[in-house]
């Protein structure tokens, strides 16, 4: 009678990024996934996050050194990607943002290690539970409205006192995906007088559903929309008209919230100088796209740039901010990934037939390693 295998071991780092505070998986889920497969957790890897090695220990995890999870695990999960001194064991498999980081993609491809970046996970009603890009979008539109407010020299929402009465401060999410709709809704809680804006003319139903006004511009025709609900790249004029037409309404604005991206490509410019120019001394823009590049054309990753009395801040690390509910999430989608490639005795079905494990492979062969079916 042949041994049957035993479950696949799946490791945990702890996060080394600046400003990163999150953890990949929490010890609720791996409890949830106990029994499918054997888990080792960096020591302190949730110490940021509010959930201690105690609570890994409790949920039927074990304790290691990073060097032994790197040298012993079938499959690592981290939440950004790993430097280049904690690249896995050949063979192994690797859960991890950073499907954009060609140098990674070399470095692992060098190693025989397979990437499945999280930002191939299609969009699709199967898979929503696995998408953490929206997961932590929603944390990053709420985080950037209390951020921008934090800002800000004047209040968002109306007051009436016996000394006079404050007008609310007008605000914008230019860019109406997740993050922007959370940065609507928050910012409606709070009082401001909220507009939204995008190219894609399915967007007006749900910007308008949060309460807010959406913004018709000249030159938008509507149709900016490509497969998986994702905003159409617009060539350079394009770009050009649409700032000259966004110009006016952002000069009347206090807070402005971009999050405009296309995947896999610079994100798209919406804000130049001439428009900065036209902006009130006081006015706070915080740029979600700083990592790809900005929205706007002086945007500086993690810094915040000056001009004209206007703040522009280039935060990257938002979601970090709500550690521990943005890892509670992040580890949901993460639980949700395993639990569709884990089959009933604790090997990773790895088809790349399959609409979600074939995103996720984009091309790459999976290894015939231990705890791996392929």
């Amino acid at each position: 009678m042949s041994t049957p295998k035993q479950p696949i071991v799946i490791g945990v780092l702890a996060e080394r990024a600046a400003r990163e505070r999150r953890v990949a998986l929490i010890p609720v889920d791996i409890k949830k996934l106990n029994g499918a497969a054997a888990f080792l957790i960096e020591s302190g890897a949730g110490q940021e996050s509010g959930f201690s090695d105690n609570a890994y220990l409790s949920a039927g995890a074990r304790i290691a050194a990073s060097r032994e999870i790197l040298e012993n695990c079938d499959l690592i999960v981290k939440v950004r990607a790993p430097r280049v001194d904690e690249v896995p064991r050949a063979g192994s498999i690797l859960v991890s943002l950073g499907g954009h980081d060609l140098d990674l993609g070399e470095r692992l491809r060098q190693r025989s290690v397979i990437h499945l970046a999280l930002e191939r996970i299609p969009r699709t009603t199967r898979a929503q539970a696995m998408d953490v890009l929206s997961s932590q979008a929603s944390i990053a539109g709420y985080a950037s409205v209390l951020e921008g407010a934090r800002a800000l020299n004047v209040l968002l929402p109306m007051l009436t006192t016996a000394a006079g009465t404050i007008k609310p401060a007008k605000m914008i999410a230019l860019g109406a995906g997740v993050a922007g709709l959370q940065a609507i809704a928050s910012a409606r809680r709070l009082g401001a007088v909220v507009h939204g804006f995008d190219v894609r003319a399915a967007a007006r139903e749900q910007v308008e559903s949060l309460g807010a006004r959406f913004l018709s511009v000249d030159g938008n025709s509507g149709t900016g929309e490509v497969a998986g609900g994702y905003a159409r790249e617009q060539s350079s004029d394009q770009q050009s008209l649409l700032r000259r037409a966004l110009a006016p309404h952002l000069a009347t604005m206090q807070l402005v919230i971009t999050t405009a991206q296309i995947p896999g490509r610079p994100a798209p410019l919406l804000i130049d100088r001439e428009t900065l120019d036209l902006m009130q001394p006081g006015s706070v823009i915080v740029d979600l796209a700083a990592e790809t590049g900005g929205n706007c054309e002086v945007t500086r990753p993690d810094e915040i740039v000056t001009v004209g009395g206007v703040l522009v801040m280039g935060p990257t690390d938002l979601p970090s901010l709500m550690a521990t509910d943005a890892s509670r999430m992040f580890s949901g989608n993460i639980r949700a990934l395993l639990a569709h490639l884990l089959d009933g005795s604790g090997r990773l079905n790895l088809d790349a037939s399959d609409p979600i494990s074939g995103a996720l492979l984009a091309g790459q062969s999976p290894p015939h390693a231990h705890g791996v079916a392929a």
